[in-house]
């Protein structure tokens, strides 16, 4: 069972956490290394129950929600910055004891794990940047998330209805996605008048415009630990950007995981498992 923890971030903002493991057990805790999970935009820290379990018989592992996400404090809008969302982790791992640590981050969290990585070496030991883009994505970008976000029906009249529309009606899809239903059923909750989202969508356009303009190339080449680019053969990140990331990166290493989209720890969760678990035992412990 996973153990809810409290996180003070950036100006205040309260943050929950889940550890999966109890650092008094044997095969737990300090000697066995720290893993803080950061899940993507949207996402929430039960995204990582099933990595997390997987981990948490040979390392301390905690699953972040970040600002405005799950079950964590709502901030300002204003409040929703790249700066922001890396002190909350590096709080994360000062207040809970975790670093040296591995950051195992998805799309956004992976994009906080390398800028973590790159500003304080001393509390990062390794990275994993799973199906993250370096490059600038730019105005259009937006723009089209922005009218996404506005062709959701909602409320869902059910969960069920939740999984089927992001899995086979979203416009964004080309082929039917029954993992991707499950990763939205998962950031839904059930309201008055049906199921909404966890989040506010306009806090979410607001966090991801803080970086969708900038590319963070500089950023990877700052980070000294061993880091590894993780890729589903049908993601968002391509494999020649993949593969030059990991080119700039001093000590980078990369996998693709095939029959996987955006959400390989979803569509392939035993193969995303195999690559993590090969990824720390090269790591070693601290």
């Amino acid at each position: 069972m996973a153990r809810r923890i409290e996180v003070t971030g950036a100006g205040g903002v309260r943050l929950a956490a889940w550890e999966f493991a109890d650092p008094a057990k044997e095969g737990t805790g300090a000697g066995a290394g720290g893993v803080l999970l950061l899940h993507g935009l949207m996402g929430r820290a039960a995204h990582w129950a099933s990595t997390a379990r997987g981990l948490s018989g040979r390392y301390r592992a905690v699953a972040l929600d970040q600002r405005g996400h799950g079950q964590s404090a709502q901030p300002p809008l204003e409040a929703c910055t790249r700066e922001a969302y890396v002190e909350d982790a590096e709080a994360a791992l000062e207040q809970l004891a975790l670093a040296p640590a591995v950051l195992v981050g998805h799309a956004m969290g992976a994009l906080t794990a390398w800028q973590l990585a790159a500003r304080r070496p001393d509390l990062v030991r390794g990275v994993v940047i799973c199906d993250m883009r370096a490059s600038a994505l730019g105005a259009a970008s937006q723009a089209e998330w922005a009218d996404w976000f506005r062709s959701w029906p909602l409320p869902f009249a059910t969960l069920a209805d939740v999984r089927r529309w992001f899995a086979e009606d979203d416009p964004r899809l080309e082929r039917p996605d029954p993992a991707r239903g499950a990763f939205y059923a998962e950031v839904m909750h059930e309201s008055a008048d049906g199921w909404r989202p966890l989040f506010d969508p306009d806090r979410m356009l607001r966090t991801r415009e803080s970086w969708v303009h900038d590319a963070h190339w500089d950023e990877l080449t700052q980070v000294r630990c061993p880091t590894l680019v993780v890729r589903g053969l049908d993601g968002e990140l391509g494999r020649a950007e993949a593969q030059e990331m990991v080119r700039v990166l001093p000590d980078g290493h990369y996998a693709e995981i095939p029959d996987a989209g955006h959400v390989p720890h979803y569509d392939q969760p035993g193969a995303w498992q195999g690559v993590l678990d090969q990824f720390l035992g090269e790591l070693g412990t601290p």
